[in-house]
């Protein structure tokens, strides 16, 4: 069937449309250009003087703790203490029924004055005796006899004497005193309860800790603490019969290590099976916010202070098991460069130990077009802390 000139109309119509859209669309008909040059900041690597130090991990140890335990057993009294309170060395804590121990001195006293008036005549008679045995009037062996009592009545009255001590200590000892300064813990037992003392297994009333100064405890492996000590022993100006290594403690929610202190101890012997050397930090603690055992970290000195080339961390990337660096090179191409990196530093740099040099020009920003080989289009990037770009 041939077309007629009523179906070539549409048809005609529909070819002008599609031949006049590109026309009035001169972007979709404009042959595409080349991308554009990627942009992306640089930094040159800084050189600065470094301390080595080793990071540990550590616990908080009070320098002394007491257990507060009853020299003598009894009716529990009174209690002269708040819970969790500051206490110096002589407060009153635990007071005990002194009545059972004060008849008990009483008792002992008695017997001391029955005791003295035994000596006082066995001396009687023993004075009696030496002028009779003089006059003649009496024989030797009579004499030796009161002189043997005499001896014992001095002993019996030593013995009472001793008794008497002893419970005026027990009577004493009812009066519960603080040991140590510190911070004690809350009361284990209530007024009211019958506790027993004078052992080590005597009922626990309280404990007792000191919080200035105060220890923190670590376990270094074997090559960390021997460059400490060796840093330590080349330290000609210091005292050897004093601690000298610094040390340098952070909280959990803490940044950096504010709190400043010493190496004050380190074990005789490595610990065979776990290979550590037990070492001991002694920190002042006035305002008490070290708490016997919290967890810390602990940084100690590692070796002599030695310069260090530092680049911004972001600028290290990982491949696997290797570090590298993107530098804009020759003619602004990117180029590939292998790095050794060390730690970071508390400004957030990090030290390149192998592979850089002052002069390389190092990416830091626009690393995600940066491809080595690429041309780009660096500039400097700004400082730390200046305003950023509108």
């Amino acid at each position: 069937m041939k077309p007629t000139p009523q179906t070539l109309s549409p048809m005609r119509s529909l070819l002008f449309v599609a031949l006049l859209v590109p026309a009035c669309n001169p972007t979709a008909a404009k042959p595409q250009g080349p991308p554009p040059t990627p942009q992306v900041e640089f930094v040159l690597p800084t050189e600065r003087t470094l301390e080595d130090w080793n990071e540990f991990t550590g616990r908080l140890e009070s320098v002394d703790a007491v257990e507060v335990r009853a020299r003598v057993g009894g009716y529990l009294q009174a209690i002269h203490f708040e819970d969790g309170q500051l206490v110096k060395q002589g407060d009153l804590l635990f007071e005990l029924d002194p009545r059972p121990l004060a008849a008990q001195l009483e008792a002992a006293q008695a017997d001391q004055q029955r005791a003295q008036i035994g000596l006082d005549l066995a001396q009687s008679n023993l004075d009696r005796a030496m002028q009779l045995v003089e006059a003649r009037a009496m024989a030797a062996e009579e004499l030796e006899q009161r002189k043997a009592d005499a001896a014992g009545a001095q002993a019996a009255l030593l013995s009472a004497q001793a008794r008497v001590t002893s419970a005026q200590l027990n009577l004493d000892f009812t009066k519960v005193l603080a040991p140590i300064s510190g911070r004690i813990s809350d009361h284990y037992v209530s007024v009211g309860n019958q506790i027993s003392g004078g052992s080590s297994d005597s009922t626990l009333l309280t404990t007792i800790v000191t919080i200035d100064p105060i220890y923190c405890g670590i376990e270094a492996s074997e090559n960390m603490m021997l460059a400490t000590l060796r840093r330590q022993a080349a330290d000609v100006s210091a005292d050897p019969q004093s601690p000298t290594t610094p040390a340098f403690l952070g909280l959990a929610d803490e940044k950096g290590f504010p709190h400043a202190g010493l190496l004050d101890f380190v074990d005789n012997r490595f610990d065979a099976d776990t290979a550590t050397l037990r070492a001991r930090i002694k920190i002042d603690n006035a305002d008490g916010q070290l708490i016997p055992g919290m967890f810390a970290r602990v940084r100690l000195s590692g070796g002599p202070d030695r310069q260090a080339i530092l680049i911004p961390d972001k600028a290290v990337q990982t491949a696997q098991d290797s570090r590298f660096v993107l530098l804009v090179g020759d003619e602004n191409v990117v180029q590939y460069r292998p790095v050794q990196a060390g730690r970071l530093t508390e400004d957030g740099l990090r030290e390149i130990t192998q592979g850089l040099s002052t002069s390389d020009r190092v990416i830091v920003a626009g690393l995600f077009f940066a491809r080595p080989g690429a041309t780009v289009a660096p500039r400097p990037a700004a400082p730390a802390g200046s305003p950023a770009k509108q």
